[in-house]
């Protein structure tokens, strides 16, 4: 019996490597792995329905399973987790010494809708009392001038949100002052590269998110693995298949880290890093599954409906396929 070839678009990272390498095989499947940057592999998703499988965005998802016809069904394996108090960055000429002072400013942003965006807004209404309709928001491209959200979006009257001007990039606009800070999963290529008018809102992003987790448990979701729906309906045994290679993948990966003979990462006190997360979440830090993850993923979609991105409350029951709420047992 031939497997199923399926073309399957997710970033390079440690705990995908095991399945675009091959050390694990997806049941019944033969992979057509294309490892690709979060903005291509989305764009081309919700635009184009390109991928048969597909790391994909959180919120996006939860836009599209308000409208008819969502073409992916996802399931619980969450490629990209991050605290988000690293992506707020300011104008250091500005004045801006805390969240409170984000108040009246003008903040850019690639999308409205992007998952980080969601969160950092989250972090500033519910920890710091800054909400979306305090600030103006701008969108545009980072480095190249003009971005289209991917998914259309209508917004709440009292959130004011504009174009930038025509030819100019978030980058240049942040590091001249034309908007006074920016929030977004890339650090903007002006504070890469040191430049002084150009810094982060927290200094000790590590120290501020490990209390924000000691308070609430919350390590936030990015991006979810995507399957095209048509496909699972005719192969109900897929969502299973995908669930259990990415979670061998992801085992893998994190052995990998356990053995200090020799880093595996190109970064220096890994171990510590290590040491350091596990102190904080526990063993699985970096859990999969719907059940032990219940908690953020229904605090995300609260926050994406009350942000306006949701036209209704969107349920944990709702995300994934039914089969993968369960599991065998030996």
């Amino acid at each position: 019996m031939s497997k199923l070839q399926l073309s399957i678009a997710m970033g390079d990272y440690d705990r995908t490597r095991a399945i675009y390498d091959g050390r694990v095989q997806i049941d019944g499947v033969d992979p057509v792995c294309m490892l690709q940057v979060p903005e291509e592999m989305f764009f081309r998703a919700f635009r184009h329905q390109a991928y048969d499988a597909s790391e994909i965005s959180f919120s996006s998802y939860v836009v599209s399973l308000t409208r008819p016809d969502p073409h992916y069904i996802a399931i619980p394996v969450f490629l990209s987790r991050a605290f988000r108090h690293t992506s707020i960055y300011i104008n250091t000429t500005k004045g801006i010494k805390t969240p409170k002072d984000l108040i009246g400013k003008r903040i850019g942003i690639a999308e409205y809708q992007l998952t980080a965006n969601v969160w950092v807004r989250a972090i500033l209404e519910d920890e710091y009392g800054v909400k979306p309709s305090d600030v103006q928001w701008v969108r545009g491209g980072m480095d190249t001038a003009g971005r289209p959200e991917k998914l259309k979006i209508d917004l709440p009257a009292e959130v004011k949100l504009e174009q930038a001007p025509e030819g100019a990039t978030l980058n240049q606009m942040l590091a001249e002052g034309e908007i006074d800070a920016f929030v977004g999963p890339r650090w903007p290529r002006s504070f890469n590269e040191g430049d002084p008018r150009v810094g982060r809102l927290f200094e000790d992003t590590v120290g501020v998110a490990e209390e924000y987790y000691k308070r609430t448990q919350l390590f936030p979701i990015m991006h979810l693995l995507g399957l095209r729906r048509s496909l699972v309906e005719d192969h109900p045994w897929l969502p299973g298949a995908f669930q259990k290679a990415f979670t061998q993948a992801k085992a893998l990966s994190q052995s990998a880290l356990d053995d200090t003979s020799a880093t595996k990462v190109t970064m220096p006190f890994v171990e510590d890093t290590l040491q350091r997360a596990r102190a904080l979440i526990g063993p699985d830090f970096w859990s999969y599954g719907a059940a032990p993850n219940y908690k953020v993923l229904d605090y995300f979609l609260e926050q994406h409906h009350r942000q306006g991105l949701s036209p209704r409350r969107v349920t944990v029951e709702e995300l994934f396929h039914p089969s993968t709420y369960e599991a065998y047992s030996l």
